[in-house]
């Protein structure tokens, strides 16, 4: 399995309109061969920024590469790249993960 994340400092005024971009945006990741979840992280607020992660998994590193060069990439990044106001204080950081290891909850057997 491998973890695609990318963090973004938002700047503390623009949090609110950060989320409501993701929020509304049109997905289309479960179009994509291997693509296993997403997660958008709200994570800790500092002196000039909070820090978000977007997290995917994907079912081996291939087809996270294969995402980032398909059509549904995009066209769902159309959006991000449009002139818009400054959220975020740089570019967004990526951050790609083989998975070593993966605990699950185990399943519950019906008595």
């Amino acid at each position: 399995m491998y973890v695609g994340m990318n963090r973004f400092k938002v700047m503390k005024e623009g949090a609110e309109k950060f989320e409501a971009r993701w929020l509304s945006r049109e997905s289309y990741l479960h179009e994509l061969k291997g693509f296993m979840g997403f997660q958008m992280l709200r994570g800790p607020e500092r002196e000039d920024h909070v820090l978000y992660s977007s997290y995917t998994l994907w079912e081996s590193k291939d087809d996270f590469t294969a995402w980032t060069k398909s059509d549904q990439f995009r066209k769902s990044h159309e959006r991000a790249e449009a002139p818009q106001e400054k959220l975020t204080i740089g570019h967004p950081e990526f951050e790609g993960f083989d998975v070593l290891q993966s605990i699950d909850v185990p399943s519950k057997v019906a008595a």
